[in-house]
């Protein structure tokens, strides 16, 4: 999460307009087809509120109450009378009168997240401003953390504290990312360089929110680990090591009576065959899960699988489609853990190769996966013909890779020999797979894992570096799984104060976040957003392609409801001036390229420049393409009218 989406967060004054739908009440036939009010300045923003506590719904201003309001229900406002709001949980029918003095106006829609559990200790919520202040000023703040941490995690926090809450203690896991909750911001404080206190409520919904896994429940874990490999021309080596992986762990399993615990699968990737068919394949399932119950085919198949007899067109191979394969194709259902790791010795096809299979860069082929309870480790073989790749290819695989902040499972094997390249290789694959077979038995076992060190000795071998790749992402996962499995829900505090740095590493002078941003897009916004960036992207590339002056005016005919006036003159404007992209944009507290982009800006740009920042808008729209079909993490909360539903889209993810 970049810290500036803060900064700027309560100088919004409009922002998107959504919010949670919960269950309506039966509303009258006069109130059928009724809209909420807009908010003043905006065209299709809807004016809304949260909820105080001991706020109730009322049939008719001043009458008897129908019910008590959870305290922080977001609610849209359909009409206004002396002190009283009309008001309704969803966009097509208002269901009561709410005082105006109980609520508070609320437009936005950002949420915090609680950040993966890989390297920071719970969020701790304090009663008040002063207290976490007071905190982060004592000479023994780390002592008083710990203290505090143990009182909050004992259930019942002394009433002198200035605590509330905190999240989950480490033996009952993590909060779910599957699981919907909301934590909308209600003031933010700057206080000290690095890190924001931010007055937050926090409230679960419940069953209204809750979409539990299938695979989630008593019992141990079962663990699916998939080897996405390379195999162009060079990777033989490579692929008779992940045989030797696979045969090894499968061993180990037997040994300690986890045979049906760990299942391992194979996907193979090269890259294009219109390219260069004689490749034979871009993407192939080399097999599906199998554990050591079932490991003959498995090994069969792997010992079958060869590395390509022909050069591919481009070095960089096509490793996102072998991903995105995985993600995919694989069956991953039977499983609560699930890893891909990756083993390449190339980058990936670049965003402008006419021949790259999928449009998702690898920031969104992260999210895309992460989406999918699905973590991803690379192993990226730096050998010398790649010198001039190896750059271009970590950046990418850091981000493909990413755990939480600036931390990335990502791992260089050094292949400055193909003996040693193999024999290192084969050292840190083994570990990696260990440390998921050490979660999975220590899990078992009802062992809580510890968290790892954050201090890493200078001049670690490379299975060291494993050892604590492995070492974070089992916690992380072991905690997930755990909270899955309890059902572990967000704190319910109606009025806190948070950190969005964990506070003891910044005691240590160190930045850990706490939490992510995310926006909440019902499925009408997010089709409206990818209509408009895909009129985008045709009218930058016809332009591109015909030095046309007319990009922004075609932009503006495209749809006569993106255009507040198709006529205007665009010179010195700027998208969002212009108002093309979708208004729920505008203001939010992060720099886009996009929205700020001149026509001058776009004329001045090299035909490389244009080119790349189509191909972000082309990754991007792939991306939403994909929210758009996944079913399972998008949120009714009652609501029939599949437009209303709910989908959490990370800040990062907007154009």
């Amino acid at each position: 999460m970049n810290k500036r989406h803060f900064s700027a967060f309560c100088r919004v004054a409009a922002l998107l307009c959504l919010g949670l739908a919960l269950p309506s009440l039966p509303v009258p036939d006069s109130a059928a087809q009724a809209a909420p009010l807009i908010q003043e300045g905006k065209k299709t923003l809807f004016q809304r509120v949260v909820s105080h506590p001991g706020a109730q719904l009322h049939a008719e201003p001043g009458k008897k109450a129908l019910r008590s309001l959870t305290p922080f229900t977001v609610l849209y406002v359909y009409g206004r009378s002396k002190g009283w709001l009309q008001v309704g949980s969803g966009t097509r029918n208002p269901e009561g009168w709410l005082e105006a003095d109980k609520c508070t106006p609320w437009n936005q829609s950002l949420t915090l997240l609680f950040s993966p559990r890989a390297g920071r200790d719970p969020v701790l919520f304090f009663k008040a401003e002063k207290g976490l202040n007071d905190v982060c000023q004592a000479p023994d703040m780390e002592q008083r953390l710990d203290q505090l941490l143990a009182a909050a995690q004992s259930g019942n926090p002394a009433a002198d504290l200035p605590i509330v809450a905190s999240e989950p203690a480490e033996n009952r896991g993590a909060v779910s990312a599957k699981r919907f909750y909301l934590m909308p911001i209600l003031e933010m404080k700057d206080p000290y360089e690095g890190v924001k206190f931010l007055q937050v409520a926090s409230i679960d919904p419940g069953n209204a929110g809750e979409r539990q896994p299938a695979a989630a429940g008593a019992g141990a874990p079962r663990t699916g680990i998939a080897i996405v490999m390379d195999t162009s021309v060079s990777m033989k080596p490579y692929i008779d090591q992940s045989r030797n992986v696979v045969r090894t762990i499968y061993d180990q399993l037997e040994r300690d009576a986890m045979t049906d615990n760990v299942g391992f699968a194979v996907v193979a990737f090269r890259s294009s065959t219109k390219a260069t068919p004689e490749l034979g394949y871009t993407t192939r399932v080399i097999s599906d899960f199998a554990t050591a119950k079932n490991r003959a085919a498995l090994e069969q198949r792997l010992a079958e699988a060869q590395e390509a007899a022909v050069s591919s067109h481009d070095f960089n191979e096509d490793s996102l489609a072998g991903v995105y394969k995985a993600v995919e194709s694989l069956s991953w259902g039977d499983y609560s853990s699930r890893l891909i790791l990756l083993v390449t010795d190339a980058g990936p096809l670049r965003p402008g190769d006419k021949y790259r299979s999928t449009p998702m860069a690898a920031r969104e082929m992260n999210d895309f996966a992460r989406q999918k309870g699905i973590w991803i480790s690379t192993l990226h073989i730096k050998s010398p013909k790649g010198n001039a790749n190896h750059a271009y290819a970590e950046q990418n695989y850091r981000a493909l890779s990413r755990l939480s902040g600036e931390r990335a499972n990502y791992q260089a094997v050094n292949a400055s020999t193909p003996e040693r390249g193999a024999n290192e290789f084969r050292t840190v694959a083994a570990t990696l797979a260990r440390g998921m077979v050490a979660m999975v038995k220590n899990t078992a076992e009802g062992k809580i894992m510890t968290r790892p060190k954050d201090e890493a000795p200078a001049n670690l071998t490379p299975e060291q570096q494993a050892e604590r790749l492995a070492a974070a992402l089992g916690y992380a996962m072991q905690l997930e799984y755990l909270g899955r499995r309890n059902a572990n829900r967000a704190p319910d505090v109606i009025n806190s104060w948070i950190a969005d740095m964990d506070l003891k590493k910044l005691a240590r002078g160190e930045h850990e976040p706490t939490v992510d941003v995310a926006v909440l897009l019902t499925k009408n916004q997010l089709n409206d957003l990818s209509v408009q960036l895909r009129s985008i992207i045709d009218n930058a590339e016809r332009t591109k392609k015909t030095d046309a002056r007319d990009f922004f005016q075609g932009i503006l005919s495209a749809s006569t409801r993106m255009a507040r006036d198709p006529n205007a003159p665009t010179q010195g404007k700027s998208l969002a001036e212009l108002g093309v992209l979708s208004e729920f944009l505008e203001g939010l507290p992060y720099k886009s390229d996009i929205m700020l982009l001149r026509e001058d800006d776009w004329y001045r740009m090299s035909i490389g420049e244009q080119t790349a920042f189509i191909n972000r808008l082309k990754s991007r729209l792939a991306r939403y393409e994909e929210y758009d079909r996944d079913s399972d993490n998008w949120e009714s909360f009652g609501q029939t009218n599949s437009g209303d539903w709910v989908y959490r889209v990370p800040l990062s993810m907007l154009p």
